[in-house]
């Protein structure tokens, strides 16, 4: 299959391409405010399938579908939305995920066979204009190989993709970096599945009673949100956090692990603070960003584990960091990457 790179605008030919893919049940790469995701249409069965088989993703982790007016959502869901209504109000468009009680035209295998669907608004022109012109609501993972680091640009998604699907969408560089938060208000207690850009104190201001998943799942319990069971968001290499109360801490931490480790290619992921502290070290370290602006460092995670493992080093090592605010998404994802594997 011959993949097509195309940059999103109003020339006819692109738009009746992306439609006419859509609507024969193929799939697309396209851009969201989060990472880009991989499309298909979210009511063909045939075309949802296509997902899990291109990505390599066990079919009982649930999609998300995506949608572009409150009419899709009054299609896709049952029951009371009143509890919805506020959130909607405040963080649609946007990347927030609501977990609700699905319709009967949702296709099983986009719930892995759950009660419950999950469903966002993304906040990007152009994804909304997909959905709009394609006329369906969009399943859509992250457009990359299960397991490795979400993609934040076109030309990742090609690596990964390329001759798999016939279209993606260059769209520029997304601007969260992360995947939406998930939260589940289906049950009495609203709990958050999967931390974003939406945090947990976000939310609270609108439900004050809600908590965040521990994200221990029984065994053989079906995750009811993408990102919950299997391994996700892993770089080639090895990957390490770098723990520790100060910086010196965390200093002495790196040292020591160069020391033991001479013969492996080693580079780092770190704050601002912490790399003009050791930036004379012979080895390439990745500036984050500052600790004062976590949606920085958030945009530039899965960036630069993309990087690091283009340069062919053996081992990652990441900072630690703060799980206030978004930082708890951030550390949500480095957890995950790493096997929350310490040094």
């Amino acid at each position: 299959m011959k993949t097509k790179l195309i940059e999103f605008n109003s020339n006819r030919e692109n738009i009746n391409l992306i439609k006419e893919t859509i609507q024969s049940g193929e799939l697309i790469a396209f851009p969201t405010e989060t990472v880009y995701g991989l499309g298909a249409d979210g009511l063909n069965e045939e075309a949802v399938k296509k997902i899990f088989q291109v990505k390599g993703r066990p079919q009982d982790n649930p999609l998300i579908l995506h949608i572009e007016n409150m009419e899709m959502l009054k299609e896709l869901v049952e029951g009371d939305l009143s509890k919805a209504k506020d959130l909607i109000d405040k963080f649609w468009p946007g990347p927030l995920t609501l977990v609700l009680k699905k319709s009967k035209i949702v296709p099983e295998i986009i719930t892995a066979g759950l009660d419950t669907v999950a469903i966002r608004m993304p906040n990007n022109e152009i994804a909304l204009e997909i959905i709009k012109i394609s006329n369906r609501p969009i399943a859509a993972p992250s457009a990359n190989i299960s397991g490795r680091p979400s993609p934040t640009d076109a030309k990742t998604c090609m690596e990964d993709l390329e001759g798999k699907i016939p279209l993606i969408i260059d769209g520029g560089n997304t601007l969260v970096g992360l995947e939406s938060t998930v939260l589940d208000i289906t049950g009495e207690i609203p709990t958050i599945l999967r931390p974003g850009a939406i945090t947990l104190e976000d939310i609270q201001g609108i439900l004050p009673n809600v908590v965040v998943d521990k994200g221990i799942l029984k065994s053989g319990e079906k995750p009811k949100s993408p990102g919950q069971k299997y391994k996700h968001y892993a770089p080639k290499a090895e990957a390490y956090l770098i723990s520790g109360s100060s910086d010196e801490e965390k200093e002495s931490k790196i040292y020591e692990f160069l020391k033991k480790n001479k013969e492996k290619k080693v580079s780092l992921m770190v704050t601002s603070e912490l790399y003009t502290k050791i930036d004379n070290l012979n080895l390439e370290i990745i500036d984050l960003g500052s600790r004062d602006n976590l949606e920085k460092i958030a945009s530039e995670i899965f960036r630069s584990l993309r990087t690091l493992d283009k340069n062919c080093v053996d081992v990652i090592l990441c900072e630690e960091i703060t799980k206030e605010g978004i930082g708890l998404a951030i550390m949500n994802r480095l957890e995950k990457s790493t096997q929350n594997r310490h040094i």
